[in-house]
């Protein structure tokens, strides 16, 4: 070789630099790749722009009828849009929507963890699948259907647990009874329950059956029983998963129509007891008043809406600050 060709003091030669790398990955990407990215990049800017404008259309109606409400929108026990003057408000139907979700997220999160649980780490095989294809099964029944079983099977069977309720803990106040048809904000908490407990399921089926082995075997080695693996183990690789779920499950119950509209004995009050008859959600009320409203009473029902949609982008934005937060749990090396 020849030394005196070398130069030992001459720059190094520049290295690409990201934006180089990246152009020549895209000058490298086959016909088919830039197809399926201009098409996956449309399709989330198509929901984007979807949801602006289901959002400015609802904001457009509302602003129509809260300029025209003789009441205070948010306090007001009373729906009248149609009268002389106009006069509705909210409070009741925040109320009965966010009373009857909580009360069905406390049924049903515990029980549809524990049916996952059992169908992935304690039933045999065969046991666990037909469990799980009867819990498929219930995801797919229709929400008339349930809400045809809620008044007609429901509703008649809940005077015992309602004097029963009475009986312990009606000295509270929230769980007092007064003999009335058990047509309240309670039944529906069961109602919703029952419905949202196989989307619950199923995602924290699946959440649970992506634990590593490694992760259930090493606590077996170290002595581990098998409810200290789950404990130590498999729920908290599954903890954003399983909060995902119930979102799932929140956001059906929050916006649940025809079931509630039979259950429920809707009024425009509320009362310090959940099983006194009465009360009213959202979606209810919307759908049992749209069709014979007035045009000044479709916008306030689309105020409503409003409402709704708002709450219900809260509750998934709330979600997802909370998966963000316990990431250190959702992943192979928690």
């Amino acid at each position: 070789m020849d030394i005196s060709t070398q130069n030992p003091t001459a720059p190094p030669a520049p290295q690409p630099t990201e934006a180089d790398q990246k152009r020549a990955a895209r000058g490298a990407t086959r016909p088919g790749d830039r197809v399926f990215l201009g098409f996956s990049r449309g399709s989330g800017i198509f929901v984007l722009v979807l949801m602006a404008a289901i959002a400015a259309f609802l904001t457009y109606r509302a602003a129509i009828a809260i300029s025209k409400d003789e009441a205070n929108f948010f306090t007001t026990f009373e729906w009248n849009p149609s009268g002389l003057p106009p006069q509705f408000g909210i409070a009741v139907l925040v109320f009965g929507t966010v009373v009857s979700s909580v009360i069905a997220m406390v049924i049903a999160v515990p029980v549809a963890v524990g049916i996952a649980l059992f169908i992935t780490h304690y039933a045999p095989r065969k046991l666990g699948g037909t469990i799980a294809y009867v819990v498929d099964l219930l995801a797919a029944v229709p929400s008339i259907v349930y809400g045809l079983w809620g008044a007609l099977v429901l509703v008649p069977h809940l005077n015992g647990l309602y004097g029963w309720l009475d009986d312990y803990l009606g000295w509270t106040g929230v769980l007092q009874w007064n003999g009335g048809a058990p047509r309240s904000l309670f039944t529906v908490g069961i109602l919703l329950a029952i419905m949202i407990l196989p989307i619950i399921t199923n995602v924290s089926r699946e959440v649970f059956r992506q634990v590593p082995q490694m992760h259930e075997e090493a606590a077996l080695a170290l002595g581990a029983t098998r409810w200290e693996v789950i404990r130590m183990s498999v729920l908290p690789f599954g903890r954003s998963g399983v909060i995902s779920a119930s979102m799932l499950g929140l956001g059906r119950a929050l916006g649940e129509t025809m079931a509630v509209a039979m259950v429920l004995s809707p009024t425009f009050d509320i009362t310090a007891s959940l099983l006194d008859p009465g009360g009213g959600t959202f979606a209810q009320n919307i759908a049992s008043k749209f069709n014979e409203a007035t045009e000044m009473g479709r916008d306030a029902l689309i105020a409503s809406g409003l409402v709704l949609f708002v709450i219900t982008l809260v509750v998934n934005g709330a979600a997802r600050l909370i998966i963000a937060r316990r990431k250190e749990y959702s992943g192979a090396n928690a």
